[in-house]
């Protein structure tokens, strides 16, 4: 596990430059750094040493030297493959995973993508023919940045490498802004910078003499098979888990997992516990607010496995965390579960270096109740455009004039929804800020440069795109391409390696994930039940209690910080001048937003979208210097500690 950074050009590249993209990015790889430079390349590394502490080091090189790689993540069929290139001719040096690519690369090309089973964001530079491969793996739990000049082209494992160059305009991009005000992350391919991209999940980048091409290599089959006996399939299951999570325990450094007592993460409990000859080491937070602890859940697994168990309580030291959350989230990101999930993940670096979650799971198996709703809205008929239109506005009064949590407001919701054709419907579910929201917030230079830009339409496309034959398929097809990868696995990335810790996903191995896709959806989804073969698969694994718990999410009470610790921060923040400098919001409808928030009603998840942006903005966006932690919160009591 690493962080990657580098370099190629038609002219000479910058090894110094390079050198300070992998310095600031030193909390992902502690354990050392590599680089390589020539002519046209430079490329460096950090380590964080899980696989041949002792030999692993990289750039990894073929045997000519010709061929050189910087890799971030784990290959966890290794082993295999280092058999197969030995029978191939290849001389091996090391014990591990890294020195497959090279060699792979002179066997298949960027096919070679095809050859890996794990999460992965590498880059290969191929001297000879003065190429350049960046590839990332086919669900995206590892990032990759890059901006190009036809000349040259920059990458990194987080943007704030590629923002060491000071060549590199540090502009907000409207569309991108747009888009992270409807879902709360910026999707790939953008990034919140004008001119610099994300390389999506399961992409290849080629870049050779100047000209850029990406395409994809990969996507889920969502074409049904013929009904296979349900008993045989939580078989099926039972064993395609087992393996794909002792696959995921190979590491020479202490390994654990995240406990958070949902159905996921406890069978990935279970799953280790049955095969692992010591305790396994499990990890939970909770809150004092019973609403969201789920603590009393996660211990019911950590006794029936006897766990070495620890759990930390969140409590309000948010205005220490929030401004370290902003400079390690180098884009604004709204999902508010990264709090405890960077608390977990800092308790657990205090005791091993590797963890399994449950990550997937809810996207595999049918897991959320928004996948009942999508479900059963199959028998909503068609309604006329003129009806639908009056129906949708009608919604839309009454979400905004109600209480949050009230009738009125279900109400509203159910009407927004059925007057929507059944594509948009989704993303009316998924939004935070909808369009008339946005274009009631936006100054009237910025409604000005997005006049046109449907940020539904991307998860229209993704619905269209699908070979799924239900519309159930079809959203969990969306949430692969899109929530997954760019706000659950950007959060989980992030927050653990901040602290140094990698993170491994069971669910996520994708010959598991080829056969979820294949399921009837009755399989997944039956009436208001979800994640109904996982729940029966293994039920066996865990305590017939936690089985009847309906699930609650990793969620925090936001709406009441922002009532309470951080009502001050929230208010000086949205409406201080650096903000209305800005010239992006009105400023009189955030203020209303702020008051009405204040007056009872629940406006916290937007509040807190327009809240996280700003303080990235003080984190990042500066026209000139360095990026830096302290620029969020210029009081010495909210900047965070050094890194």
């Amino acid at each position: 596990m690493c962080g990657i950074a580098g370099m190629a050009s038609t002219s000479r590249p910058d090894p110094d430059l390079v050198r300070r993209m992998c310095d600031v990015i030193v909390h992902r790889g502690p354990d050392g750094s590599g680089f390589h430079d020539d002519e046209h390349a430079s490329l460096g590394m950090r380590r964080l040493a899980i696989i041949d502490v002792a030999n692993g080091d990289q750039p990894v090189y073929s045997e000519d030297g010709d061929v050189v790689a910087v890799f971030n993540g784990e290959i966890y069929n290794f082993a295999e493959l280092r058999k197969e290139l030995a029978q191939q001719g290849h001389r091996l040096r090391g014990a591990g995973d890294s020195e497959c690519l090279v060699h792979l690369y002179e066997e298949y090309g960027a096919d070679m993508v095809h050859r890996l089973r794990g999460m992965f964001a590498f880059a290969v530079w191929d001297r000879a023919r003065q190429r350049l491969t960046l590839a990332r793996d086919r669900v995206g739990k590892k990032p990759l940045y890059w901006r190009s000049d036809r000349a040259s082209i920059w990458f990194g494992s987080e943007l704030k490498s590629l923002a060491q160059d000071p060549a590199m305009r540090r502009e907000v991009d409207p569309v991108a802004l747009d888009h992270y005000l409807t879902y709360q992350y910026v999707p790939a391919p953008w990034s919140i910078y004008q001119g610099v991209h994300k390389l999506p999940p399961a992409h290849l980048l080629i870049w050779e003499q100047g000209r850029v091409t990406v395409r994809r290599y990969w996507r889920l089959d969502r074409a049904p098979e013929p009904v296979v006996d349900e008993r045989e399939a939580e078989e099926r299951l039972r064993e395609l888990l087992l393996e794909a999570t002792r696959v995921r325990m190979v590491s020479e450094r202490p390994i654990g997992a995240f406990l958070s007592g949902g159905i996921d993460s406890s069978a990935i409990v279970a799953a280790m516990a049955m095969q692992s000859r010591e305790k396994v080491k499990t990890f939970c937070v909770g809150f004092e607010d019973s609403r969201y602890d789920e603590r009393h859940k996660a211990r019911m697994v950590a006794d029936r496995y006897s766990t070495d168990h620890h759990e930390l309580v969140v409590t309000s030291d948010l205005l220490d965390v929030l401004p370290r959350l902003a400079w390690h989230f180098d884009e604004p990101f709204a999902d508010s579960s990264a709090i405890p999930s960077f608390y977990v993940a800092r308790m657990s670096r205090q005791h091993v270096t590797v963890v399994l979650n449950g990550d997937g799971g809810d996207e595999c198996f049918g897991g959320y109740r928004r996948y009942a709703v999508m479900n059963q809205s199959r028998r909503i008929p068609r309604m006329p455009r003129a009806l639908a239109a009056a129906t949708g506005r009608a919604g839309s009064l009454i979400v905004e004039r109600s209480g949050f949590g009230s009738f009125a407001r279900r109400f509203g919701r159910t009407l927004q929804f059925a007057a929507a054709p059944p594509a948009r419907r989704y993303p009316r579910l998924m939004s935070c800020f909808t369009p008339e929201q946005k274009w009631e917030i936006y100054s009237d230079a910025l409604r000005e440069r997005l006049a046109g830009v449907d940020s539904y339409g991307l998860l229209e496309d993704a619905f269209d795109a699908s070979s799924a034959d239900s519309d159930l398929g079809r959203v969990l097809d969306v949430d692969t391409v899109t929530y997954l990868p760019h706000d659950l696995l950007v959060k989980v990335d992030i927050t653990t390696m901040a602290n140094s810790l990698e993170a491994r996903s069971p669910f996520l191995d994708h010959h598991l994930m080829e056969w979820a896709a294949r399921l009837p959806a009755a399989y997944q989804v039956r009436g208001d039940q979800t994640k109904v073969l996982l729940k029966r698969a293994v039920a066996p694994w865990l305590p017939e209690k936690l089985m009847r718990y309906p699930k609650q999410g990793f969620g925090v009470p936001l709406a009441t910080w922002l009532r309470g610790e951080l009502r001050e921060l929230a208010h000086d923040v949205l409406t201080d001048d650096t903000a209305r400098a800005r010239g992006l919001f009105r400023q009189s409808t955030v203020r209303d937003l702020l008051r009405r928030h204040l007056d009872g009603g629940d406006h916290s998840a937007r509040l807190w979208t327009l809240l996280q942006f700003e303080l990235w903005h003080r984190a990042h966006a500066a026209p000139s210097g360095a990026v830096t932690a302290e620029a969020v919160c210029p009081s010495s009591s909210l900047a965070p500690a050094k890194e």
